[in-house]
């Protein structure tokens, strides 16, 4: 039962070609817009060069954006009455989360994948080619915490704006979490509460790793990010299990 959700779900959505384009297409659009500018593109950065930083942090944002856009369907969901049609057969609300997260999972790995290929065609580059892949699981891995927030703010807000609220406020966390320009002073110390912060800084981190303290660039000690991402991991999940209740409750 499970696999012939999924299956109806990779149907529906690739039926619906404005998620398509918002989630795998305008990250690459982003990263072929912002990597290509000649002028600090090419110079040198830790292990790589500024296009495979570049690179990276179009690609989170873009595997973060597509798996939201993907959970966040369960607000049109509910509001047509799905919720009610999946109740009705044997598949259990587990697996159905189940399935939203294995679908989300695809799509941000298929955004990924596009902006690492634009990446290796324009130039991007690294001394070590463990960086491509280890960055690659990492943008993945770290994706996912986002389905949680998909998840509850579809289930929070149950209207066909749910899933744009969503998206929007994810661009306000990757403007405010060091994603599409680098932060300093005190942007900077705030940045580190914010849910994209650590997600993004993991991802950069082979790249920057050999970067010495106190260089501009330079990464945080590698227990800041990983205690971000922790933090908003369990913010995420609790806040995606206590609004599927409340749902729940009120059905």
């Amino acid at each position: 039962m499970i696999a012939t959700y999924i299956r109806v779900e990779f149907a529906r959505h690739i039926r619906d070609g404005y998620n398509l384009i918002f989630a795998l297409l305008l990250p690459a659009a982003m990263y072929f817009l912002f990597g290509n500018i000649p002028s600090y593109t090419e110079f040198d950065l830790g292990s790589g060069n500024v296009k495979f930083y570049l690179m990276v942090s179009m690609a989170a944002y873009g595997a973060a954006v597509s798996t939201v856009a993907i959970a966040g369907t369960v607000a049109t969901e509910t509001m047509q009455g799905w919720g009610r049609q999946i109740a009705l057969t044997k598949m259990p609300p587990a697996a159905f989360v189940t399935s939203k997260m294995i679908v989300a999972a695809t799509v941000a790995a298929a955004s990924a994948a596009l902006v690492f290929a634009l990446g290796s065609a324009t130039g991007a580059r690294v001394t070590e080619g463990w960086i491509w892949s280890v960055s690659y699981l990492i943008i993945l891995a770290g994706a996912m915490i986002f389905a949680c927030y998909g998840i509850g703010v579809g289930m929070v807000f149950k209207s066909e704006s749910a899933l744009g609220l969503a998206s929007g406020l994810m661009v306000f966390f990757a403007f405010f979490g060091n994603v599409f320009m680098p932060l300093e002073g005190g942007m900077l110390d705030a940045a580190r509460f914010t849910p994209m912060y650590g997600y993004v800084a993991l991802a950069r981190y082979p790249l920057l790793k050999d970067i010495p303290a106190g260089y501009d660039m330079a990464p945080d000690a590698l227990w800041i990010p990983v205690a971000n991402l922790v933090a908003w991991a369990l913010i995420f999940a609790v806040f995606a299990v206590v609004a599927i209740r409340k749902a729940k409750a009120r059905q």
